[in-house]
């Protein structure tokens, strides 16, 4: 197909196809002349790709080309994951490192707790202490012992990541689910939790409209009580 067939099966001006030629995201086509090119499949595919990490994930050109380079390689699943990560954004404010650094001994302490092997480079350490730390400013302290079951959340979640990899025998799609699984599935992740606290909210305060009048009103839903539809 000729770029002008690229622009409009992925909706992506010709103009950005060339930049993103120009910086080496979309592998050349195939030339078929002085001045026509010729594009497959697979260009289709990686513009779907880039405009997921770089619209949806929130990565940088650079970022996105390093991911690329990656899933291209293709490197082991889970170097992949690890360049996903590095290329992650972080909330850490290079003024307020002294400050970040008030809660490194919490993340620590959470780490050892839960037992996992993080390298001591991951920003996702910084990462963390970056949000306690904001939390804290915000009067809103959480200990250890209340981030464990959080984490223990997380690394069920972590399971359930590293098991749907394990079902994809193709190296080069094994590495782009990698970088799909970081990136796009944490959005659909944080929307269910919200529904969550919705639905939980909804079910605690039915409840206690119940109670009204019977006594001190509970606000914890009993695992017992029927759910009503909404």
């Amino acid at each position: 197909m000729k770029v002008s067939d690229l622009s409009r099966l992925t909706g992506t001006p010709v103009g950005t196809i060339k930049y993103y030629l120009r910086e080496g995201l979309l592998p050349p086509g195939r030339a078929l002349g002085a001045t026509l090119t010729m594009y497959g499949d697979e260009h289709i595919q990686r513009l779907r790709l880039i405009r997921a990490l770089t619209a949806r994930g929130g990565l940088s050109i650079a970022a996105t080309r390093d991911v690329l380079a990656a899933i291209d390689q293709p490197l082991d699943p889970l170097a992949t994951l690890g360049v996903v990560h590095y290329a992650l954004p972080t909330p850490v404010d290079a003024a307020e490192t002294d400050a970040v650094g008030e809660q490194a001994p919490q993340v620590d302490q959470l780490l050892g707790a839960m037992g996992w092997d993080i390298s001591e480079e991951s920003p996702h350490r910084r990462a963390l202490a970056a949000s306690l730390m904001d939390l804290s400013r915000l009067g809103m302290e959480y200990s250890t012992e209340d981030l464990l079951p959080y984490a223990e959340l997380a690394a069920a979640a972590a399971r359930l990541d590293l098991d749907r990899l394990e079902d994809i025998e193709d190296r080069l799609r094994l590495a782009e689910h990698a970088a799909i699984v970081v990136l796009l599935l944490e959005p659909v992740l944080a929307i269910l939790r919200r529904l969550a606290q919705e639905d939980e909210s909804r079910h605690r305060t039915a409840w206690a409209r119940t109670t009204d009048g019977a006594g001190p009103r509970s606000t914890t839903r009993p695992v017992d009580h029927p759910r009503e539809s909404h």
